[in-house]
């Protein structure tokens, strides 16, 4: 339920009504909007009646009854409103949303060693990317193969962004390495296998930071939502939804199927902003550039592009990850095509 406030209205009885809500067992979320400030509640408001609460004060202009099971991430939740996340890093404050430009998440599916993060960072934002990607801790399919190099690969993603001022996102795998992992990322990434591993939501949205979620390999878009809820109701409100591609049934020539029909259903549904993996999506360095273009025009907010400068002998994902000469070409291309779809993208940064 959200109780929509008038133009003006004054903090104190905004305050007033707040402590109200919570007398009642319900949570009350204050979500200032462009013009009016609106309050959510969260609880048991089935049995609520609008018209009680609409009598309380003179300031509430109406009360609507929030019909999706996600009730935070809906953009009901928002009046209609898309969320924009402000993320700092060194080389200054970058913005997700509907509204911006887009974003761009550029490295290697797991850190290997320095000389080869620190190369790859450089040459990521030299092309444009804003954030550099990388796996301290990987989840992988087999027992087998590699792992990542775990607290020390921390280290490396820290002598990286010192060399460059990139944004760092990493997975988190373990709610216990949430504390050293968000003192060196700015982003902490959920992995598909991790999208509904419950107590590890509850615990990475009690913490500050930006939430990165991907979309489970055989999620529904409600059960992707619902996964987000889960971060926004522990308290997180910084939730960017990314999908990278889900399990279907080419198993030759597509490592998984990117379900770029998400993005407009996202849009219509949650306020939150939208990236795009086509790495992990398609599976076939070929196949990201495309996908990546087709991705900003369905709406794409983000894109989160896999790039190392050897792939034929990468740790993991070598067949998916472009070399930065390729990633220096991509960049150059999305450029004048995001411009082209009403968004902007930038071609170039200071090295």
């Amino acid at each position: 339920m959200i109780v929509v406030m008038k133009v003006g209205t004054p903090t104190p009885e905004i305050d007033r009504l707040t402590g109200e809500f919570k007398d009642w067992g319900l949570e009350p979320e204050k979500i200032v909007g462009s013009y009016k400030v609106v309050i959510g509640l969260v609880g048991d408001t089935a049995s609520l009646n609008p018209e009680r609460i609409e009598e309380l004060s003179p300031w509430v202009e109406s009360v609507l009854r929030v019909e999706a099971p996600f009730k935070r991430a809906s953009r009901e939740y928002r009046q209609n409103e898309s969320t924009v996340i402000a993320v700092p890093t060194p080389n200054g404050e970058v913005r997700f949303g509907e509204t911006e430009a887009i974003v761009t998440i550029a490295g290697p599916c797991s850190v290997e060693n320095e000389a080869s993060i620190v190369e790859v960072a450089h040459r990521v934002k030299a092309a444009g990317a804003q954030f550099l990607r990388g796996g301290a801790y990987k989840p992988r399919t087999s027992p087998y193969a590699f792992q990542g190099h775990g607290e020390s690969g921390l280290d490396l993603l820290e002598a990286a962004r010192e060399a460059t001022g990139l944004g760092i996102i990493t997975e988190v795998m373990d709610s216990e390495d949430i504390p050293k992992i968000a003192e060196v990322a700015d982003i902490l990434q959920v992995g598909a296998r991790n999208m509904q591993n419950f107590s590890l939501l509850k615990k990475i949205g009690a913490q500050p930071k930006p939430v990165f979620l991907k979309r489970g390999m055989a999620a529904t878009i409600e059960d992707w939502l619902m996964a987000a809820e889960y971060i926004l109701a522990a308290g997180n409100p910084n939730v960017i939804l990314c999908e990278r591609g889900i399990r279907t049934f080419d198993r030759r020539y597509t490592r998984n199927t990117l379900d770029l029909s998400a993005i407009p259903v996202l849009r219509s549904l949650t306020h939150l902003p939208i990236a795009i993996d086509p790495s992990h999506g398609c599976g076939w360095s070929s196949l990201v550039p495309p996908m990546a273009k087709a991705a900003i025009a369905a709406g794409a907010d983000s894109l989160m592009i896999e790039v190392h400068p050897n792939p034929a002998k990468a740790l993991s994902d070598g067949p998916q990850s472009l070399t930065p000469d390729a990633f220096d070409t991509l960049m150059a291309e999305l450029a004048p095509f995001a411009e082209l779809c009403g968004r902007s993208a930038k071609a170039t940064q200071p090295v």
